[in-house]
């Protein structure tokens, strides 16, 4: 078994290891070279007991070999699996980015427009998966990455498809999975395309407002909470959110699968026109079924018995927690308390002393909205506060210009006397002449336009001729040039989403040689079927599997019909043959 992997290594002799790029519970991942096809890959090592797993290596190879077949701009190619020395490994597209999660712990929450790209991007990949009736089974940010154009790429198909089948132990696996987990997967009623739908739904609450919905000390506490606990009010972070995407956020994490979105292309669609402004005040949804009841008691006496088997409907994921670590937490949560009351104590008497101390009260910070800027300083030096000489400026098409949009802290907050207050001053309803994009690449005229103040959506749109326009390239958008727009308004700007077709490959337009070119382009297997006595030169394509106009997949097989040999005549001086060239008795009649 590989034990160690070192730089300069190869695996089955093919893919040279360049360098170790990332460890998790359940695999390492090592940056390598394919020394045959000339690219760096991303070499995906399992590690742990999995291996021994009969089961676990069937299903993996399966469900892996499945993902193969998902060629998405949006999901991570896969493009081998295999096993060296007992150990199993995945190779899939190297990509130079980060995770999803990296980006929430540098940023926090993300604005509305970069959610729900991101959110368009994940279900436009999920929707391919979900057609195909492939299950995720393991959406979370640390499985999605995003490049520095601002691509999205699911990552992890087929592993967390296989590793769901096998009752795992890593802790830091499962606490990671745990936070996105549904329902009825954690009630161990196996999953369906509405599971996906319900970890999409709790990244999109996290992207939004940079906090995950459920908490606890332990996998079983934060399961629990998804079964039993409706997801936070997301309305009380963002008093300002759109209620289309409340009812986004309230449809794809019900607890009741019914509740849900039916696929992750259902969901797509409903996010194509979410911030448009006849939705922006919709009526907040209501659930057609009602939502699962779980019974604390049942809940709470499963978790105490022994789960022997799975059948007895406990928890699974309450396996995670062994009677030793059970020990050694009750031992460490005595000290804990110990000190825990100590602090309570001291800190109690601060808090109770500082007021008397320093005996400064709070005041409520007035409401000078729509005031004139000299009205609203006065106003606020008289209630004892400092007014910021630094200004902040904003466009707004509900206060005129020159006066007050809000302040910083906002109006009915109470701070101490001599706080300094920030105003926002309205430079009023500024109009933007917008241009015709077409032929500009979509990231900077994105930027140019949020910059505005615009609320920019990137959407896709078939192209069926890849030569006609370049990737990243805007071949339309939704408000035309010389139009106007407010600081807010929405645009969409629509780029290419190639779809490249077969050609006839009849008639004598190409060669063999010619069609072997094209399928080594494009990644497709090809088959030649040889057909003798065809009638028809030698080297004449005949026939194809894949008609003219047919979607190109990579990784799929072409098989063509070639004619062997010379023609020859009938002895009755004629010859009948079918449309792929195979010669058929005539009919005389």
């Amino acid at each position: 078994m590989i034990q160690m992997i070192m730089k300069g290594q190869k695996i089955s002799d093919r893919y040279q290891i360049i360098k170790s790029i990332g460890e998790g519970g359940m695999a390492n991942v090592y940056l390598a070279y394919d020394t045959i096809l000339d690219r760096n890959v991303a070499v995906k090592l399992l590690r742990g007991d999995l291996s021994s797993d009969e089961k676990f290596v069937r299903r993996f190879r399966r469900e892996a070999l499945s993902a193969s077949s998902l060629n998405h701009p949006n999901i991570v190619e896969v493009y081998d699996v295999g096993e060296e020395g007992g150990d199993y490994y995945i190779v899939m597209e190297y990509i130079e980015g980060k995770h999803l999660k990296d980006l929430i712990k540098k940023r926090g929450k993300l604005t509305i427009s970069e959610v729900v790209d991101i959110m368009m991007q994940i279900t436009d990949g999920m929707s391919l998966a979900h057609d195909s009736y492939i299950i995720h089974r393991d959406i979370k940010p640390q499985n999605i990455m995003i490049l520095e154009n601002g691509l999205v790429k699911i990552t992890d198909f087929g592993i967390s498809t296989a590793m769901n089948a096998t009752q795992l132990t890593q802790t830091n696996s499962v606490m990671g999975s745990v936070h996105y987990i549904p329902p009825e997967q954690a009630s161990g009623k196996g999953s369906s395309l509405q599971s996906d739908i319900y970890s999409m739904g709790i990244v999109m609450y996290e992207l939004l407002t940079g906090k995950l919905p459920f908490r606890g000390d332990n996998a079983v506490e934060i399961a629990l909470k998804h079964l039993k606990e409706p997801i936070p009010n997301i309305k009380e972070e963002l008093p300002s959110l759109p209620n289309s995407l409340v009812n986004i956020i309230l449809k794809s994490t019900a607890k009741n699968p019914k509740n849900r979105y039916n696929d992750a292309r259902e969901m797509h669609e409903d996010l194509k026109t979410c911030l448009e402004e006849n939705r922006i005040k919709e009526p907040v949804i209501s659930y057609k079924h009602p939502e699962n009841n779980f019974d604390d008691n049942k809940i709470n006496k499963m978790l105490k018995e022994n789960p022997k088997k799975e059948s007895e409907g406990v928890i699974p994921i309450a396996k995670q927690i062994t009677k030793n670590d059970l020990k050694k937490q009750n031992k460490l949560l005595i000290i804990l308390a110990a000190i825990f009351t100590g602090l309570v104590v001291i800190i109690t008497c601060i808090v109770a002393l500082v007021p008397i101390i320093t005996k400064e009260s709070e005041i409520l910070v007035p409401d000078v909205t729509k005031m004139s800027v000299s009205k609203a300083i006065q106003v606020l030096q008289d209630t004892g506060f400092i007014v910021s000489d630094e200004q902040q400026e904003q466009s707004s098409s509900e206060v005129a210009e020159g006066h007050i949009i809000k302040t910083n802290p906002l109006a009915g907050s109470k701070r101490t006397k001599n706080t300094e207050i920030t105003l926002y001053v309205s430079i009023g309803d500024t109009k933007i002449t917008l241009e015709n994009y077409v032929g500009k690449n979509y990231l900077e005229v994105k930027g140019a336009l949020e910059a505005l103040g615009l609320q920019v959506l990137i959407e896709k749109k078939n192209v069926e001729n890849p030569d006609s326009v370049k990737d990243g390239e805007i071949i339309d958008q939704s408000v035309a040039g010389g139009e106007k727009l407010s600081s807010g308004d929405n645009i969409t700007l629509y780029i290419p989403n190639i779809i490249s077709k077969y050609p006839n490959f009849t008639g004598g337009t190409y060669t063999i040689e010619e069609i072997q070119a094209f399928c080594d382009d494009y990644g497709v297997k090809l088959k030649i079927e040889e057909v003798t006595n065809s009638g028809e030169p030698e080297g004449t394509i005949l026939g194809q599997d894949k008609p003219e106009g047919f979607t190109i997949r990579s990784g799929v097989t072409l098989t063509i019909k070639v004619a062997k040999g010379t023609p020859e005549e009938d002895p009755d001086g004629e010859a009948c043959y079918d449309d792929l060239g195979n010669k058929i008795p005539c009919n005389n009649n």
